[in-house]
């Protein structure tokens, strides 16, 4: 009797000691966050996010029409103009104007239409692109290219050559890019329509005597 009690007392003892560790072993427990597991790599740890909005800098994306130190996303064509590639970067950003400085001058870029179809960062971004366009200018026929400095647009342009020169249409009233006619200003009662071919040219201009004379370039 006394050498089966010293029996079942030591099962007991044994049985308990195999329950205390295994309840002490690590493997059952979850790894900590961003450690890694046999197989598997660790997860990456999150950076913080500042919450700032980038700012571009580099070059105006085209020509530019101001008044004063102010340029409209109407871009109109009777304004004076800043030549493409002038060197250019965002300082801040309003509530619907970019503050820049562009050729060492303080100019405000305003996105006075298409505010409902593009946010005030995308806008910008498309207005000061970080490569030199007239590094693009330079590879163009003679006559594409004194068109673009000239800030008129003929036909066989591309719309790249086009929005080089002109700028981009206001995207309020040209939500497609890919739309078969574009509706542009020289002013605010001066309107001209570019028509597109399937190459994606300009295969007509569309305007009246004061537009025409402003916009659409004559070959020398």
């Amino acid at each position: 009797m006394l050498g089966t009690t010293k029996q079942a007392v030591t099962l007991s003892c044994a049985i308990t000691l195999l329950a205390l560790s295994g309840c002490q072993s690590t493997g059952t427990q979850a790894p900590a966050a961003g450690t890694a597991t046999e197989g598997q790599p660790a997860a990456p740890k999150k950076e913080a996010k500042s919450g700032k909005p980038e700012l571009p800098q580099g070059y105006t994306c085209c020509n530019f029409h101001h008044e004063d130190d102010w340029i409209s996303d109407s871009n109109y064509a009777t304004l004076p103009m800043i030549p493409l590639g002038t060197p250019a970067k965002v300082v801040s950003y309003g509530r619907y104007r970019v503050h820049t400085e562009m050729g060492g001058k303080k100019m405000r870029l305003g996105l006075d239409y298409g505010r409902k179809q593009q946010t005030l960062q995308e806008w910008a971004a498309k207005m000061i692109v970080p490569e030199d366009p007239k590094v693009k200018l330079a590879t163009f026929p003679p006559q594409v290219q004194d068109a673009i400095k000239q800030g008129r647009v003929a036909v066989g342009m591309t719309k790249e050559q086009v929005i080089m020169s002109v700028g981009y249409p206001l995207a309020n009233e040209n939500p497609s890019l890919d739309a078969s006619l574009w509706r542009m200003w020289v002013s605010s009662f001066g309107e001209y329509q570019l028509i597109w071919d399937r190459d994606g040219k300009v295969k007509e201009i569309v305007s009246d005597t004061l537009s025409k004379n402003i916009i659409e370039y004559r070959a020398p």
